[in-house]
């Protein structure tokens, strides 16, 4: 099927939407959801064809325009098809970007995970600075950062930490950070001044809803416990803490953040719900891309995807090639979305190249 062709047919079910749901006599209310929701999506794509084979057309136009004639005449309609034609490679990417399978999960919420890798004390340190960043990131973004659980140790590091972070498209922002972080720096406990070299994962998970994944009482084994912490609010003297297990998948939760059981427990069956999500997704992703040799999109967390070089101040994504001299801009969150949107440039350049 040529593009012309792909686009024919998205026009003309844009039409047969807006017939349908005009005339919404006899539909059941999930039914007008469905379509308008899918009338919404499609309009984009109608608005950007519409303006680009208007376009196409007014060059062609001021083309015509300028075999036509000659002198003065001719010579604006040769500027003018000059400055319609340098508008045409970013309409048909728009347009092409819109062709582009959506990944349904983009709009979603997240949920956020840092655990500390290889390294000991230095790792669990970066850990805490990682989840720092991304929390001061989605600040800056305007988006709500939740902690769900934080595991220290001694020093102030972070063994685990988990964050809901809610607002517009943060999965689509945030799901390339999955994967292993590397840090090479001098550790505050280092006395001889030698760089080392740690490590922390990330990974980051769509919000599921109840209705996305099924979860039967029957498959969980759920304990409470008493918390326990580095002190303060992370004591408590009652068993408040929960402990989920998942029993098809082997996947444990644990929650003892809250003082209530109950609160605990809504916590945890929200992360296990994300985590069954997420495995059900790299199922799919799996299958439908077993040949596809880039890390970019697909959630791999066993490849190291980015090195933090204090030292020398740079961080280096390298999926990418990418290399930014400016780590404490990073660090803050500030800078972070230089990575972002050219890992995401990245993702849409490969994806594209699947269409042509």
């Amino acid at each position: 099927m040529s593009l012309d062709e792909k686009l024919d047919r998205v026009l003309t079910r844009a039409l047969e939407l807006e017939a349908r749901l005009a005339s919404p006599d006899g539909f059941v209310q999930s039914d007008f959801q469905r379509l308008s929701k899918e009338l919404a999506e499609l309009t984009p794509v109608v608005e950007t064809v519409g303006l680009l084979r208007r376009t196409r057309a007014e060059l062609a136009d001021a083309q015509a325009l300028a075999e036509e004639s000659d002198g003065e005449m001719r010579e604006l309609a040769e500027e003018e098809a000059a400055a319609i034609e340098a508008k045409l490679p970013d309409l048909e990417r728009a347009m092409m970007l819109h062709l582009l399978p959506r990944d349904e999960a983009d709009a979603r919420n997240a949920i956020l995970e840092v655990r500390a890798g290889t390294g000991g004390d230095e790792a669990a340190l970066f850990a805490a600075d990682l989840f720092a960043m991304y929390q001061r990131y989605a600040q800056g973004r305007g988006w709500r950062f939740e902690v769900m659980e934080v595991s220290e140790n001694e020093i102030g590091g972070y063994k685990e930490a988990i964050a809901t972070i809610s607002g517009q498209s943060v999965f689509a922002h945030l799901k390339f950070e999955s994967g292993v972080h590397r840090v090479q720096r001098v550790p505050a406990t280092e006395s001889q001044g030698r760089i080392h070299t740690s490590a922390a994962t990330v990974a980051v998970l769509p919000e599921a809803e109840e209705v996305d994944v099924a979860i039967d009482d029957k498959d969980l084994r759920i304990d409470v416990y008493r918390s326990s912490g580095a002190g303060g609010q992370h004591v408590n003297t009652t068993d408040s803490a929960v402990r989920i297990t998942h029993l098809p998948t082997g996947v444990v939760v644990t929650q003892q953040d809250e003082k209530s059981q109950h609160k605990n427990r809504a916590k945890a069956m929200k992360i296990l719900r994300a985590r069954l999500f997420d495995q059900e997704r790299t199922r799919r992703d799996s299958e439908r891309a077993a040949d596809r040799k880039s890390q970019i999109g697909s959630g791999d967390r066993s490849e190291r995807i980015r090195t933090y070089n204090f030292p020398q101040g740079r961080v280096t994504d390298h999926r990418i090639n990418l290399t930014l001299y400016k780590i404490d801009k990073v660090m803050s969150g500030e800078a972070l979305d230089e990575i972002v949107d050219a890992l995401i440039a990245e993702d849409e350049a490969e994806r594209l190249a699947t269409l042509t």
